[in-house]
């Protein structure tokens, strides 16, 4: 079952979302996540600035609709000592079949 609630906690404390147009969409937790996104060139990235945590839901909500079977969303935020730790599962590769994320 997707936890809509976990994603939206998520997205109000988020500086930025970012979708690989395929199936990996990510809610960056900070400015480093942003500028690590941007080099690796995903597009869309949208930030905190030019949307909020609402909107930025629906967004998630339609990208997960668009993406590909692999799709999952994850929390990322910086972590020096280990950057693996930084990842935070909200919705895990192949938790779903076809459920899409609902308010």
């Amino acid at each position: 079952m997707i936890n809509a609630d976990l994603i939206k906690g998520r997205l109000s404390e988020a500086q930025a979302i970012a979708w690989d147009n395929c199936h990996k969409i990510y809610i960056l937790m900070d400015s480093e996540q942003i500028e690590l996104m941007r080099s690796y060139g995903y597009d869309p990235l949208i930030t905190n600035e030019e949307m909020n945590p609402d909107d930025m839901f629906d967004e998630v909500k339609e990208w997960y609709k668009d993406s590909c079977s692999l799709r999952f969303i994850q929390a990322v935020s910086t972590n020096d000592i280990d950057p693996n730790l930084g990842f935070e599962s909200l919705i895990s590769q192949g938790e779903d079949s076809e459920e899409e994320v609902k308010v």
